[in-house]
């Protein structure tokens, strides 16, 4: 039960990732209000990456995709010792 729920929160919180990712292509959307709520729940961890990883060229951000991957990693991680934990 629990180890569902921890792997439903993880992806719950990819998919606002990606949404938000996804809004910065279209023009004004991140000053909508899911923009702007998206962005007070994302930004803060996304933040965390884009300290250490610099835009390729100046203009693609990969932190996002840097950022998926260790949340996944992290999920994976937590799963793995809550089944050895509960049994």
């Amino acid at each position: 039960m629990i180890i569902s729920i921890v792997s439903f929160l993880a992806q719950i919180y990819s998919y606002m990732i990606i949404v938000y990712v996804l809004l910065s292509w279209l023009p004004n959307a991140r000053d909508s209000f899911i923009g702007q709520y998206l962005g007070k729940l994302v930004e803060p961890y996304l933040s965390f990456f884009r300290r250490f990883i610099p835009p390729i060229m100046g203009v693609i951000d990969i932190s996002p995709i840097i950022a998926l991957f260790v949340l996944q990693l992290a999920e994976r991680g937590l799963r793995t010792v809550l089944f050895y934990l509960l049994g």
